[in-house]
Order: structure tokens, then C-alpha cells, then sequence
């Protein structure tokens, strides 16, 4: 009898398994699956580097699967996402209010996964006189208020403070406005580049100026692309925010153990989000990404996995 039950389910799996690897649209056209097909996702430029991780690995072990990523403006990633052009798009953060209505008007069903935390950098020419700032001079470089150097220190030039960011669609942008208040028109000292690789170039060549990236393209201490980006700028420290109580230091850099702990006030979240209408190679993406293999590679790029535990140790570093 026992062996009959066993039987019977190995011959039920594998009837799932031959249907849904055969599986065809209307027009007989072979339908991906979660482990194989070709499909296109949205991804927000300014975590390129971690998603380039997640598809390498993800590619590596399942051969017949192909994710091609459109790295674009988070703005412009979510466009495509909301127009049906992609399934998936990975973001900074959730659906609006207004979008999440949209799709509930189209009968659509939408599922966002958090897969990590990451943070804004700020970045500084390697010339730079110094390498902190508080929280609320931050702030008031956002806002308008602090224009020239001298202002931050006596001590520093008078020159004007060049602020630089990757795209006005961006959303290391758009985090900052948001968590700084900034309304209306950004002041005269703000430029933007077209990704984050050209922020950096920009900082590296221009001393007075100062850059907003997102962290992922300089976590990862074990990338040579991470490592060659760090010896061309400088990280700027931040004062850590008032909820911070434990805090014994004065500035922190985006460590991902500053990031667990909140010591580091320029935090984000990483969504995955998906209307993929049945369990095709979008959804075998976002169960990899959110599952133990994708959230390891989280943890190894330098960002902070959304369900995996980070062990910290307590290491001083100066300043």
C-alpha cells in the first residue's frame, strides 16, 4: 500500500512537471516556466550591481533560463512595470497608493517581496578637506540653505558645493528629496549626470564636488568594480539620526552593519515586484531572490538581506 502512495505521487509530480514544461499560449508558442524561458524585467539603475549578482548565479544554475535586465531610472523602471511592458521590476520602493488602484481597477494581482536593505552614499573628491557631515547640514545642502564649503566649515573655501546625482528620475534622488522635505525646484548648485558610474567619474575629476549614488556599487569589498570606485572618491561619514540612541560614535559610512543597526540615517529598502499572472521565470526569479541562495548573495555584495540574519562584530574603525 505504501509503496502504491508513493507511486502514485512520483506519477502526479510527474505529470505537473511534463505539463507545465510544455505548457504553450494560444497561438502554440512554448511558455517559460520558473526555471526556464526568455524573459525581460525592469530593474532601478542604482542597484545594478546586486542584481547583476543575483542573475549570474541564478543564470549558472538553471542553463535554459534567460533574464534579460533593462537598467533604467526607478522612474522609468516602474513606467515600463505599470504599461504591462515587463512583469517584474526591481525597486527602492513599493507601489503608490495610485498604483496599487490602478491595477486593482484591471483586476491585476501585484505581490512585492522586500529582498534587501540598502542605503544612499554620498561621495566627496579624494581632495576634499573633509570627510564627514551632520545629518542636518546634509540637509540643508539639500534644501538650498548650504551652497559653499565655508559654510559647512570656517576653515574650507569659499567655493560653491557642486552637487551631483545620476538622473532627475532617479531614486536615490527622489529618497533624498523625500527625506529632507525638499519642495519645489532643486537649487542652482544641482546637475545631473546619467547613471551612477558617471557620478563617480564626475566626483573624481571635480573637487568641490559632492555625489549622491546608491551604496551597491561600493559595498562589496571582494568586486574589483566596488574596490576601483573606492579609490577614486572618498565616502562621506553621516551623524546618525536622533532615533539612533545607541549610537556611540559621531559619523557613520554605509557599512551594512550601520545599516542593521540604523546608525547610518540614509536607509532604503529593495522590493521585488511582480503581476506576473501564473508561476512562469518571473516568479522563479523573486522565489530565488528572496529565498536563501539570493539573500546569501545579499549579504556577500555588502547590503543587508531582508529575512537572513547578519552576525555583527564589534570593530572600531577610525574615522
Amino acid at each position: 500500500m505504501r509503496n502504491k502512495s508513493i507511486f502514485s505521487a512520483l506519477l502526479i509530480c510527474s505529470c505537473v512537471l511534463f505539463f507545465s514544461c510544455n505548457e504553450t499560449d494560444k497561438n502554440g508558442k512554448k511558455l517559460d516556466t520558473p526555471t526556464s524561458g526568455n524573459i525581460s524585467i525592469a530593474v532601478d539603475e542604482s542597484v545594478k550591481p546586486l542584481c547583476d549578482l543575483q542573475l549570474s548565479t541564478f543564470h549558472s544554475l538553471y542553463k535554459r533560463a534567460q533574464i534579460n535586465a533593462l537598467y533604467l531610472p526607478e522612474g522609468d523602471a516602474i513606467k515600463l512595470f505599470m504599461n504591462d511592458s515587463v512583469k517584474v521590476v526591481i525597486a527602492t520602493r513599493e507601489l503608490t497608493e495610485e498604483e496599487t488602484a490602478y491595477f486593482k481597477q484591471k483586476k491585476t494581482p501585484v505581490h512585492a517581496t522586500k529582498i534587501a536593505y540598502d542605503a544612499v552614499a554620498i561621495i566627496a573628491n579624494n581632495q576634499n578637506a573633509d570627510s564627514t557631515l551632520s545629518l542636518a547640514q546634509l540637509g540643508d545642502i539639500m534644501q538650498g540653505k548650504i551652497t559653499t564649503w565655508n559654510q559647512v566649515n570656517p576653515k574650507f573655501s569659499k567655493d560653491k558645493i557642486q552637487v551631483v546625482f545620476d538622473n532627475s528620475q532617479s531614486s536615490t534622488l527622489n529618497y533624498m528629496l523625500k527625506r529632507f522635505d525638499v519642495k519645489g525646484d532643486l537649487p542652482a548648485n544641482f546637475s545631473a549626470v546619467k547613471t551612477n558610474p558617471e557620478v563617480i567619474t564626475y566626483i573624481e575629476s571635480n573637487k568641490n564636488a559632492l555625489g549622491i549614488i546608491g551604496v551597491s556599487y561600493i559595498s562589496d569589498r571582494k568586486d574589483s568594480m566596488s574596490n576601483d570606485f573606492l579609490e577614486r572618491i572618498k565616502v562621506v561619514a553621516i551623524s546618525p539620526p536622533d532615533s539612533a540612541l545607541d549610537a556611540d560614535q559621531p559619523y557613520y559610512r554605509p557599512y551594512q552593519a550601520h545599516i542593521k543597526q540604523r546608525y547610518y540615517p540614509l536607509v532604503r529598502e529593495v522590493f521585488i515586484i511582480s503581476r506576473e499572472p501564473r508561476t512562469g521565470l518571473g516568479t522563479g526569479f523573486v522565489s530565488f531572490v528572496a529565498g536563501n541562495k539570493g539573500q546569501m548573495i545579499v549579504r556577500l555584495s555588502g547590503l543587508l538581506p531582508a529575512t537572513m540574519p547578519v552576525r555583527l562584530v564589534n570593530i572600531k574603525k577610525k574615522l
